[in-house]
């Protein structure tokens, strides 16, 4: 229950690195949606005083989850995931459109994305079924199952269409590196978009050259002693030539017109540098936006209330997935190291907590927490400074976002929660 001993075993450190977060966010936001005409801070027709409003809801949502008992989200894991599914399902009838995507609920007050709540649910469901099965993940009708309780709702979320909530369940699959499932699925994966994004960039003939010039020095190179087996190479080959050839074709027909534009200008598929700033201008405008509004602020950056570029609205969605370049305007280099900082060793902490559960459920959901937040840090950061393509999610604990606010909350104190009693259990 909630009372001293949780007060005691809880992490404080995590705790301050959320609050910090938290606060920073909530400080960015206000800047990036202050206008003269503002009353308050608890001004909630603003949305810097709706996002402190669920801040201050996420706070009692917490205090919730820390006065449950332990085993609930092992106990329920499986119930909680089969409610995220018909939530996502229920989108397809009930569901309400915002900016192109129907994702939302809405409940009157405000909008709720079911999605976020999915991801806490999955990684609970995720945890559950790997720790049930231990060692046994080796076999691959277990690890069919594990790759299915990720994919089930990423496939759901993909028609909204929302391909970038979509993305961040695959990050769960590195839970499944981490508890032994071979390293060759990654390693494929890798070499399938390695291939995808030469192919855009060379076309095919070249990928086959390329590919042709290593096997020979690997065969040229490698020592007698080791023996290679010439099909299976040929195979390899003759696989990597036919998906280089599907890419076009499921890059034209398959793809929308904006991701082709978002995947040219990220790869500069257009040589000509007149032409490409165009396009960056035009095609990828709150990006170039995003990074002038960063250089600008220079060092120490031009000081709170004090960015041009974000008070005159010049960042698209500045107050939510183009956060960042707030905090890169106002507070400069000092400003975003800062942030990447604190976000830096939130993810180390939570490494060292996933590390000491005795649990295994424990320490499988501490990873698939790691796994959700890094990879929304490291694609968000990467999409606001230019070097990742747009895909459009949130920076954790710091973008404009009920829905958000609260599944990162979730997601990151049921571990605390969980942490609490890594004392007591042994599984």
């Amino acid at each position: 229950m909630f009372g001293k001993s949780v007060l005691k075993r809880i992490d404080w450190f995590t705790i301050l690195l959320y609050l910090l977060l938290t606060s920073i966010g909530w400080l960015n936001i206000y800047s990036s949606t202050f206008s003269e005409d503002s009353l308050s801070i608890l001004d909630f027709s603003e949305l810097y005083g709706k996002q402190l409003f669920f801040i201050g809801l996420s706070f009692l949502v917490i205090i919730v989850i820390l006065a449950l008992e332990t085993n609930f989200f092992e106990r329920f894991s499986g119930l909680l995931y089969i409610i995220a599914i018909a939530s996502l399902l229920g989108l397809f009838v009930f569901g309400k459109t915002v900016a192109g995507a129907t994702s939302w609920y809405n409940l009157g007050f405000f909008n709720f994305q079911p999605s976020e709540l999915a991801k806490v649910a999955t990684a609970l469901a995720l945890a559950k079924y790997l720790s049930d099965i231990q060692t046994d993940i080796k076999r691959g009708k277990h690890q069919l199952y594990a790759f299915l309780i990720i994919f089930i709702p990423a496939l759901l979320i993909i028609p909204q269409p929302d391909p970038g909530s979509a993305l961040v369940f695959l990050a769960l699959i590195f839970v499944l590196f981490r508890e032994g499932v071979p390293l060759f699925y990654l390693g494929i994966g890798l070499v399938l978009i390695l291939i995808f994004v030469t192919t855009l960039m060379y076309g095919t003939i070249w990928v086959g050259i390329g590919l042709a010039l290593i096997i020979i020095l690997f065969f040229f190179f490698k020592k007698a002693t080791f023996k290679v087996p010439i099909f299976p190479v040929v195979l390899f080959f003759l696989a990597t030539i036919i998906f280089s050839l599907s890419v076009n074709f499921v890059f034209n027909n398959v793809f929308e017109q904006r991701h082709r534009d978002r995947f040219g200008l990220w790869l500069r598929l257009e040589k000509d540098p007149d032409k490409l700033e165009e396009i960056r201008k035009s095609i990828g405008y709150n990006t170039y936006q995003s990074e002038k509004a960063i250089e600008s602020g220079g060092f120490f950056g031009k000081g709170f209330l004090e960015g041009t570029r974000t008070k005159g609205d010049f960042v698209p969605e500045q107050h939510s997935d183009y956060i960042f370049s707030t905090v890169g305007e106002e507070w400069g280099f000092v400003g975003t190291a800062t942030v990447i900082i604190l976000f830096t060793l939130l993810l180390l902490r939570l490494v060292h907590i996933a590390e000491r559960q005795k649990s295994a459920f424990n320490r499988m959901y501490g990873y698939g927490v790691i796994s959700i937040l890094l990879f929304h840090y490291f694609i968000n950061i990467g999409m606001v400074i230019g070097i990742l393509p747009t895909i459009g999610i949130p920076l954790p604990f710091f973008s404009y976002g009920g829905s958000s606010m609260l599944g990162f909350s979730i997601l990151l104190f049921v571990l605390l929660k969980l942490d609490t009693n890594r004392l007591n259990e042994w599984h």
